[in-house]
């Protein structure tokens, strides 16, 4: 399997945060084609399982905010769930009906929306969509819980990487339990002490979610990786016009 560019990129990667979720409904198949209309590198998504074993791109674990109907997302079949519409036009989509759509194309940070010890198979089942489409070196799977990050590692080959999502700065010992190849942190986490961190480690640092252009210079400058944002098209511009 090639190397996978969430390892090997040598400039910070733009990300789609839910797809262009600024200009378009957000963790739809128009949000992630909009985004690499804007010229995003990739996207990122929230899968999580319907009651019947289908990996589904929603973030919330109900779906009463993002669409007309309600309930908990794993309590619903996903026959159920294609019934709902999103912003009165769209539906929910399959993870894989994202990799038939947009295939290599982009990047694809995949997180696992779920915080428990146990996945109920969810590690499982996205590993073996993202193997059967051929997009071991394009995905990047992540997690803010540590438990949900080993079920991960366990089930992808190791040409694959994970990540630690985290919000909170002692979450970093995630690391220590939990072998990752990425950090995910809250953009407010980085700084300079924090990025030499993550050098000693060997860690790739993609931050979510920038839409400032000035924050999003400060964070190139300190050397992350990868941002994550709302708003792909708009930033990568005026990081182009940047001194």
């Amino acid at each position: 399997m090639p190397d996978s560019p969430w390892l090997t990129a040598d400039r910070p990667l733009i990300i789609g945060h839910r797809g262009a979720s600024a200009d378009a409904p957000e963790n739809t198949l128009a949000a992630f084609a909009l985004a690499l209309e804007q010229n995003a590198d990739g996207i990122e998504l929230d899968v999580q399982l319907s009651a019947d074993g289908v990996p589904v791109i929603i973030h919330d674990d109900d779906v009463d905010r993002t669409t007309d109907g309600a309930g908990r997302v794993h309590d619903l079949t996903l026959a159920e769930l294609r019934a709902l519409t999103i912003a009165g036009e769209h539906a929910i989509p399959t993870l894989d009906e994202l990799f038939e759509m947009l295939g290599r194309r982009p990047l694809y940070n995949v997180e696992l929306k779920l915080l428990a010890v146990r996945d109920g198979g969810l590690a499982a089942t996205v590993a073996d969509r993202i193997m059967a489409h051929g997009l071991g070196d394009r995905v990047i799977v992540s997690s803010f819980s540590p438990f949900i990050v080993r079920a991960a590692r366990g089930c992808l080959p190791r040409s694959v990487p994970v990540a630690h999502l985290r919000e909170h700065r002692l979450m970093q010992m995630a690391h220590t339990f939990v072998r990752a190849e990425a950090d995910h942190p809250a953009h407010t986490l980085v700084d300079e002490s924090m990025m030499k961190w993550a050098r000693r480690r060997g860690l790739r640092v993609n931050v979510w979610t920038v839409d400032d252009p000035a924050e999003a210079r400060r964070l190139v400058a300190l050397g992350v990786h990868g941002i994550i944002t709302n708003r792909p098209g708009a930033l990568r511009a005026a990081l182009a016009e940047a001194p």
